[in-house]
């Protein structure tokens, strides 16, 4: 059984273009991309990273567990050079699963949906783009109510 995976990803660390590119082709070879919204830049969420992001959100088809996806998607940040110094802080790549199909998972490795989804405009501004009518499994609320209802006032902008 196949399931829809909707992902996030970006860094702020290196050639950020060239990386959100290796990101995504690394995706594809693992997965069944379904789509993918423009690349955005935005200003560091969390207060604790200073250069500006580039992120992009991915959705995937995939027939693995949750626990496998982020296996892979790790091993995919590793090459491209993310370490794991200091939470929320500068780094290559960061790819999160935002959602896994409609479940709704807490392990000690994997919270879906995405625990901070409603906080982050860089992450609502392309979901948006995609699927603004989809509902969160949680809320019930749509991407664009929840974007609408955001109070992260950063600008987030297509990248090129």
């Amino acid at each position: 059984m196949q399931t829809e995976v909707v992902l996030c990803f970006g860094g702020n660390k290196g050639n950020r273009e060239e990386l959100i590119q290796q990101a995504l082709g690394s995706i594809k070879d693992k997965f069944h991309l379904v789509q993918c919204s423009k690349v955005y830049e935005s200003a560091p969420w969390g207060g604790v990273a200073v250069g500006k992001f580039l992120n992009q959100v991915a959705i995937i088809s995939t027939s693995m567990s949750a626990e496998s996806v982020l296996d892979i998607l790790q091993q995919i940040e590793i090459q491209l050079g993310r370490t794991r110094v200091e939470t929320w802080g500068d780094r290559t790549m960061d790819i999160d699963i935002i959602f896994f199909g409609d479940s709704i998972i807490q392990s000690d490795r994997l919270i879906i949906p995405h625990p901070f989804l409603g906080e982050r405009k860089f992450v609502l501004v392309p979901l948006v783009e995609l699927i603004p009518d989809r509902k969160h499994p949680v809320s019930g609320k749509s991407m664009l109510e929840l974007l609408q209802e955001c109070e992260d006032q950063s600008e987030v902008v297509p990248a090129f």
